[in-house]
This record gives structure tokens, sequence and C-alpha cells, in this order.
């Protein structure tokens, strides 16, 4: 793919790296042209509102809007669907980029890449941006196995002061609990035990062009947006062609794409 910088494969030390922590990080795997054009592409269906998207007052985490009618109420989240909407970005959704790594992280010849679960582009705007509790993306995710791999590749700078992502290394070789989550599936703050899990979190810093690869048991979590630009990230998850999708799960909404060898 001429828009992102060629590897083969992990290194063992990578892969070891993943399956002790959770998440990986690979710098500069996109260039500027590309990160540049997916931003232009984005900022222009996010400012006219390009169904589909989701909005922050959808969600109603802690800093979003009240209503779709309050002051920052029409804030976009995220673009939906975003595989189907442009070749540029199906091209890079099925890479082989992505597709070597994912093959040996997931452990698996057969990589599938869904398309009910992120298939998005995030968008983190300033003033009216939320902040996302703890959580695992399992919550709502219905698959055989809970052994799922997202790809998450920054369009610009992601740090704390942005809304970058925080993760909680480890947490993904973790059993929890059932009473230690709230009725939304987010850790709940209040519990020392969760405290202590809390305070092992690591902000997630990347530049334009890194990717980040976590899996879908890793606790993570994100603050709001306080600087005076937009943060954009594309974001798809993946699974093993042999992990299905449950009948009549959400999950089994819309067919996997299978990744080419």
């Amino acid at each position: 793919m001429e828009n992102a910088v060629a590897i083969d494969s992990l290194s063992e030390l990578q892969v070891s790296r993943f399956v002790r922590d959770g998440y990986l990080v690979l710098k500069n795997l996109a260039n500027a042209e590309f990160c540049n054009v997916i931003r232009d592409w984005a900022t222009l269906a996010s400012t006219d509102m390009h169904a589909p998207l989701e909005y922050e007052t959808d969600v109603q985490y802690p800093g979003a809007p009240a209503s779709f009618n309050a002051v920052g109420g029409k804030t976009s989240r995220r673009l939906l669907n975003i595989y189907s909407r442009d070749d540029i970005i199906r091209q890079w959704a099925t890479s082989q980029m992505l597709a070597g790594p994912l093959r040996q992280l997931l452990v698996a010849d057969d990589i599938s890449l869904s398309q009910c679960h992120h298939n998005c582009l995030m968008t983190k705007f300033p003033g009216y941006s939320s902040a996302t509790l703890w959580h695992q993306d399992n919550r709502y995710w219905s698959f055989d196995r809970q052994d799922l791999v997202s790809a998450w590749l920054a369009l610009g700078s992601e740090t704390i002061r942005n809304g970058g992502l925080k993760v909680i290394p480890g947490t993904h070789r973790m059993d929890i609990d059932e009473g230690r989550f709230d009725a939304k599936k987010f850790l709940r703050p209040d519990l020392p035990i969760n405290q202590e899990l809390i305070e092992q979190a690591i902000d997630v810093e990347l530049d334009a062009g890194d990717l980040l690869f976590f899996h879908s048991r890793l606790f993570h979590a994100a603050g709001r947006n306080q600087s005076d630009k937009v943060k954009m990230s594309l974001v798809f998850t993946y699974h093993s062609a042999d992990n299905a999708p449950i009948m009549d799960t959400r999950s089994a909404r819309y067919p996997s794409i299978t990744l080419q060898s």
C-alpha cells in the first residue's frame, strides 16, 4: 500500500509485548499524505453531518451536551460504517500492513474485519467532547470467544490534553467480577479495588501515522479534548475467521470482511 510503511511481520519481542500488555504501538505506519487526505475527508463529512453519525449527545458520557438542541448538541462523536464510504479507507482496512501483524496477534491464518464494531472514524471536538470511562470493548460484543483486536490509527497528535487513550496494561488477562461494573459496564471508580487498578493506567501518546493495536478485553478510557483542534482516529476491529459472531446479536448485523492472504 503506497500510503503506509511496508512491514512483513512483527518481531517476537513485539508479539510477546502484546501478549503481556494487551496493546502494541507501531510508529509511523501511515504517512502524512494519507493522514491528511482522511482528515480532510472526515472534516467535510462531520461538518456536513453525512449520515450515519453518532453524536456526543447520543451517548451521554460525562461532558456531552445534554440534548441535540443544546449548545454543541450537533457535535459528532464518530462517523459510522466508515468501511463502506471510500476506496482509500477500504484499502487501508484490508491491507497487508494490518493483515500480517493481525495474523500474529490473533494466532490465525484467516482474519476478518467486523463491520459491526468500531468501523468508524472517531472525532473528538474541542469544547463539546465527552469523556469515556474505563471499559472493555467486549462489554457489548457477542462472539464465540472474547478474542478480538482493534487497530487505531492516529490521524494527528494524540495526548492526554486532547483526549488520547489511556490503558491499563495486562488487564486483558484478568477476570473481573460483575459487581465491579456499573449498569453500563464501566468500572466503578468508587470501589477501592478498582481504584488500585486504575492507578496502574498509562497514557498512550501517538503521533499522526502511529498505529495502536489493542485487545478487546483491555481496559481503556479517554478524557475530553481540552485543546483547540479536533482529534481524529480511524478505528477497525478484527477477529479470526473461526471466531464467529453469535447469531441474532448486534455483532452479526453485518457480514465480516475477509482479509486476503
